[in-house]
């Protein structure tokens, strides 16, 4: 097999894009292919898939690149030692200098490098994380980030249930198994187009990774209670927790973003859905939120967050977060999660989630809210999740692992108000 030069050309265009921007490498990807149509859906998917992997291991990958790092050194260097393509597969796309620098670049043992490096991870984020973990947690944590996770699905159990899902999945041709954590939670292999799927028009499933779903078994809410999603993004945990609630009672979708709430509108008319309130405030000081002090009985925030629980999906996240930017996401974290606990009556429940693997976004942040608010307790997360027949390793709070649990980096405290 030969390797098209058009592939390639296209493939460093769109990396050199993708280096230089603000935005969220999803979005860009996006973008590049509206702008070129006449890429077919294999074309497409090659090209993604080797930017992406550039994404990943950009830093083991610019260490072979020799001091001459480029889009187009990164590709080869991607194709060639990472998807094993051979000299003669690249022939007719390399000139004589680049088939000597490749064979160099082969030559180079992962091993020699530095750790971060190797792990093809920041400096500052391989710091952290190495004081979170043992070496060699921390090597296959790193190992598992670098690789594209699995497509999970969640069962809307208002119009379907899981079992019946797998079957008619299966007859579908494709390859699904129940999550081994969520009750109705599915995974696929592959990443099969759903879209047009009549589970998926008829809003029987929705995209949700296991980590999310647990989410919302932790905060356990009831039918006819009043509650909040208070950073509802498009709303695939609310549509959880309106499932749970059997569609009874209230459930506020709150989010600052407009754009992330109009998501939510096609989701939630095909879930059928009628307890649902989506609200666009301003801040989590919005008067719209204050107006509900102390009446809600349970309130989910999954805060804003460096995202770095889930390089699986957005390798770009390592790319552009910093230490700076993590300290903001942190005061911002604080201040969220205070303005959501005034919403929670006595003896209501507040559950404070990231997809963060940082100690700093997590455990910090709650300790520092239970020294300002001692009307609130900690909860035993492992044991929520026991008495619904979720058996997972999981001690007061529940920490989500790619490498240990098979899905996002999650990490959620329960508290209560007493």
């Amino acid at each position: 097999m030969r390797f098209p030069p058009a592939q390639l050309k296209h493939a460093e265009t769109l990396l050199a894009e993708l280096l230089r921007s603000p935005f969220a490498a999803d979005s860009v990807v996006s973008r590049y292919f509206r702008q070129h149509r006449e890429l077919g859906h294999k074309d497409r998917g090659f090209i993604a898939e080797t930017v992406y992997a550039v994404l990943r291991h950009k830093r083991s990958l610019s260490a072979r690149c020799l001091d001459q790092v480029s889009s187009r050194r990164l590709i080869l260097a991607s194709l060639a030692c990472l998807q094993g393509l051979n000299r003669r597969e690249l022939d007719d796309v390399l000139n004589d200098t680049e088939k000597k620098w490749l064979a160099e670049a082969k030559a180079i043992r992962l091993e020699t490098l530095p750790p971060a490096v190797r792990l093809d991870l920041p400096d500052w984020l391989y710091e952290l994380l190495a004081q979170q973990y043992a070496p060699e947690d921390l090597e296959s944590l790193a190992k598992t980030l670098n690789q594209p996770a699995p497509l999970d699905l969640r069962v809307n159990t208002l119009k379907a249930e899981r079992d019946a899902v797998l079957e008619r999945l299966r007859a579908d041709g494709l390859f699904a198994e129940a999550c081994p954590y969520s009750p109705v939670g599915i995974r696929l292999a592959g990443k099969p187009a759903l879209s047009r799927h009549p589970l998926f028009v008829d809003g029987s499933i929705e995209v949700q990774d296991e980590g999310s779903q647990l989410l919302g078994f932790l905060l356990q809410p009831k039918r006819g209670e009043m509650v909040a999603d208070f950073c509802a993004g498009a709303g695939g945990k609310t549509l959880m927790l309106g499932a749970l609630m059997r569609s009874q009672g209230r459930l506020y979708a709150f989010d600052v973003a407009e754009k992330r709430l109009a998501k939510l509108k096609p989701r939630l008319a095909r879930s059928e859905l009628s307890n649902v309130h989506p609200v666009r405030i301003d801040s989590e000081h919005d008067q719209r939120v204050k107006r509900l002090a102390g009446k809600l009985d349970r309130v989910l925030v999954d805060a804003p967050c460096s995202g770095l629980g889930t390089l699986r999906r957005n390798p770009d996240l390592k790319w552009r977060q910093t230490p700076q930017s993590v300290a903001e996401l942190t005061a911002k974290q604080a201040s969220i999660l205070s303005a959501a606990s005034s919403l929670v009556k006595p003896g209501g429940r507040l559950v404070y989630a990231t997809c963060s693997l940082l100690d700093g976004e997590n455990d910090a942040v709650v300790a520092g809210f239970l020294a300002n608010h001692p009307d609130f307790v900690v909860l035993h997360a492992g044991e929520i999740l026991r008495r619904q027949g979720i058996e997972i390793e999981a001690e007061e709070t529940l920490r989500l692992l790619p490498h240990r649990h098979g899905t996002d980096g999650f990490f959620a405290a329960v508290m209560e108000r007493r």
